[in-house]
């Protein structure tokens, strides 16, 4: 018997104003009870169902690029990176690699088809979906500890009118990501003072 190992690959924090955007790849040999894209659960049950997704998981790969690199080379193109670094990240070789969205990341070493909404319809996908927000979240409230005037935890980085506030009142900090419009006009505004 031919036993195929497929990665299912997605990212998360493609709209934040800060901190990196973070993509995963999983190997998964069955189907886990209650996976489904990451916007549709709850943060406890994202933290439960990553916890399983671990537990059964044959290889899981997380690859990320940062603000500057964002800033660099556009969140489209970070967000492919992200996905190519998470692949490469695999401990084991898949057959093949099932990518969310529209588009595949360039220079992969393995057949990569995509998806559209493939993290609604795929559970591989889905299950990468979860693996990513939940990596991403960790990273932001993690963060909170070095830049606690944000408040990132409560928001992960996301254009909430708190996140803003904090912004108009501190500036961006080193993790924002300056390219972005809401970010660049505070730039301006403290470089104006």
């Amino acid at each position: 018997m031919i036993i195929y190992k497929i990665a299912g690959v997605d990212e998360a924090g493609r709209g934040p104003l800060a901190g990196p955007v973070v993509a995963a790849s999983v190997i998964l040999e069955r189907e886990i009870k209650g996976i489904r894209d990451s916007k549709k659960l709850s943060e406890k049950k994202r933290f439960s169902l990553s916890k399983d997704i671990y537990d059964n998981a044959s290889a899981i790969g997380i690859g990320m690029c940062y603000p500057a690199e964002i800033d660099s080379i556009n969140i489209h193109n970070a967000s492919l990176l992200a996905m190519k670094r998470s692949i490469d990240n695999l401990e084991e070789v898949p057959n093949y690699v099932l990518v969310d969205g529209s588009f595949v990341p360039p220079d992969v070493s393995y057949l990569c088809f995509s998806i559209v909404k493939g993290d609604i319809s795929n559970y591989l996908i889905s299950s990468a979906s979860i693996i990513a927000k939940t990596v991403r979240d960790s990273i932001m409230i993690n963060y909170e500890e070095q830049y606690p005037e944000y408040e990132f935890s409560k928001h992960k980085g996301y254009p909430t009118k708190q996140h803003i506030a904090s912004l108009r009142q501190y500036g961006p900090s080193p993790i924002h990501r300056y390219s972005y419009a809401p970010v660049k006009k505070f730039i301006e505004v403290s470089d104006d003072n």
